[in-house]
């Protein structure tokens, strides 16, 4: 996949997935404009903050004039009913869902011909562990706001999300079971989540808008029941 030329934007890209699909871009001759609130080569800012927000757009449309894709993949969680305040999940949704939007609105004018926006969604938008709230209800939110932004940026670009399940990010090891309980065998790991977008902003997807593609090893297709293959609910 050539793309030379090119210039994506992707956001929360120090670290992680993001890291992963900035060097994905990179290795494939795009230009690459990040911003992350941790230290980057990029731009540095808060995304839960609408003047960073406006300033990390004039600075991408100053330096290259023109984006052909946007990734929005920057993502926070304080929890859920067990700890997570009203000023706390008003935060994760401001970087979950109302960052993604108004990034969008601000470079929506400024694509060119072919333009891709890939959001990062979860399997956790339909389905949840306790106390998950916030990532929960703002992972609903951007999946929402794929087919909105799909259908009012017809023609002109197109719109997906991509939704993982378990990609391990880290260094800690993971045990056989771990493994084991995926349908394809093994935990995700960034690069599952990198080919996906890749192939998002593609001209192999021209033909796919506003669609939510699942990369979580069939996780979220497996039936569970207490002692069934091996599984044990532990109340």
């Amino acid at each position: 996949m050539d793309m030379q030329g090119k210039i994506a934007v992707v956001t929360g890209g120090a670290q992680g997935i993001g890291k992963a699909i900035c060097e994905g871009f990179t290795a494939r001759g795009a230009t690459v404009c990040t911003i992350d609130r941790q230290p980057n080569d990029g731009f540095v800012g808060d995304l839960a903050d609408q003047r960073t927000l406006e300033a990390f757009a004039a600075h991408v449309l100053y330096r290259h004039g023109a984006v052909d894709y946007l990734v929005h993949n920057a993502m926070i969680t304080h929890g859920g009913l067990d700890r997570c305040t009203y000023d706390a999940f008003n935060e994760v949704l401001r970087v979950g869902v109302t960052a993604p939007y108004y990034l969008t609105r601000l470079l929506a004018d400024h694509f060119r011909a072919e333009g891709a926006i890939v959001l990062l969604s979860s399997t956790r938008y339909q389905m949840s562990q306790a106390h998950t709230e916030s990532y929960t209800a703002a992972k609903g939110g951007v999946t929402a706001l794929t087919h909105a932004l799909a259908i009012s940026l017809a023609g002109r670009v197109r719109v997906n999300a991509v939704a993982p399940g378990w990609i391990h990010a880290t260094d800690e090891p993971l045990s056989e079971a771990d493994h084991r309980q995926q349908p394809v065998g093994r935990v995700g790991v960034p690069e599952d989540i990198v080919q996906a977008v890749l192939f998002l902003c593609g001209s192999e997807s021209a033909y796919i808008t506003g669609q939510v593609l699942t990369v979580d090893g069939g996780m979220s297709r497996r039936m569970i029941y207490h002692n069934d293959e091996g599984w044990s609910y532990r109340p």
